[in-house]
């Protein structure tokens, strides 16, 4: 195994991912379901992508906000499995530092894009059925444009400090990390020097970007709710409640575990370790494969499109 040091040094040329450890013997297996997730994942969002593209129809705020929703998938998934493959497959565990730091930066920087595109998306259907009316009128293109570079920019500078700190870190413990990506919490721990500079803007991150987007995400659904109720007849609360339906699971689907995974780091000492590395893969695997499949199965409008295409 090249690269093991527990020597000192300040920044090492490589770590070493150990995959899965306590399930060595059972790395081949996991790759399977893990691949096809993966499979799974770029065939559904290129697809979205595709009919978005091509249905003229489909060219309002919605349908752009899932565009970015898919592309963030896409480089989400695609930032952690590739290598996790060449671990399982071909024993090679060793990870330059450079890019080790690189997906320190991208994993969590493409989970806050992907929060921040389900509050656009929580707006958007705020707008259209709270509002109808204006739906059209509020949520121009231009407007799409702002919340959509909004969400970049955020996602994208709030997390730019988690490299820069890291690289400014001493090693002098080991470089091997236990697990099949270069996690924050993970790196941090290598760390031989106070770093609860890192640790406090982890806890400011927490507050600055889920838990305002939860917050106005649960505000959102809370005066939907009472628009549905409002409506005359149970018919047309049942119509309206099926527009947002997909997206309630698609947010159950991205928060639930993203919180699992986040309470196991902090307050899960007695979770197995194989237990917790296998959720930190599954929360950045699942939704990226399933977003697609909700979307496509209860969205009318692009089911209509997968079934009958133009041209057909």
């Amino acid at each position: 195994m090249s690269g093991v040091n527990t020597t000192n040094f300040m920044n090492p040329s490589s770590f070493i991912l150990l995959g899965i450890p306590g399930l060595e013997s059972e790395h081949v297996w996991i790759s399977i379901p893990f691949c096809a997730m993966y499979t799974t994942a770029i065939l559904g969002n290129f697809t979205i992508l595709l009919i978005v593209i091509m249905e003229q129809s489909l060219h309002a705020p919605m349908y752009y906000f899932l565009c970015m929703l898919a592309v963030i998938d896409l480089v989400l998934s695609t930032s952690i499995l590739p290598k996790m493959l060449s671990i399982f497959w071909f024993n090679s565990r060793e990870i330059n530092f450079s890019a080790c730091l690189t997906q320190l930066y991208f994993i969590p920087c493409f989970i806050g894009m992907e929060s921040g595109i389900l509050v656009a998306l929580a707006l958007d259907r705020y707008v259209a059925i709270c509002d109808p009316l204006r739906h059209s009128t509020i949520l121009t293109n231009p407007v799409v444009v702002k919340i959509s570079l909004a969400v970049l920019l955020r996602g994208s500078l709030l997390v730019l400090p988690y490299p820069f700190l890291a690289r400014r870190w001493p090693y002098c413990r080991t470089n091997i990390i236990a697990h099949t990506y270069c996690e924050y919490p993970s790196v941090l721990k290598l760390a031989c020097a106070d770093i609860r500079i890192s640790s406090y803007y982890g806890l400011f991150m927490l507050l600055l970007v889920p838990v305002p987007d939860v917050c106005f995400i649960t505000f959102s659904y809370t005066q939907i709710l009472r628009a549905i109720f409002s409506l005359p007849t149970k018919e047309a609360r049942i119509k309206t409640f099926g527009t947002c339906s997909s997206h309630l699971c698609v947010i159950l689907l991205f928060y639930i575990p993203t919180v699992f995974s986040s309470l196991t780091h902090r307050f899960g000492n007695n979770v197995p370790l194989h237990f917790h590395i296998i959720t930190a893969n599954l929360y950045l695997l699942v939704p990226p494969m399933l977003n697609p499949i909700i979307y496509g199965v209860r969205t009318k409008q692009i089911r209509n499109s997968l079934i009958h295409p133009k041209g057909t």
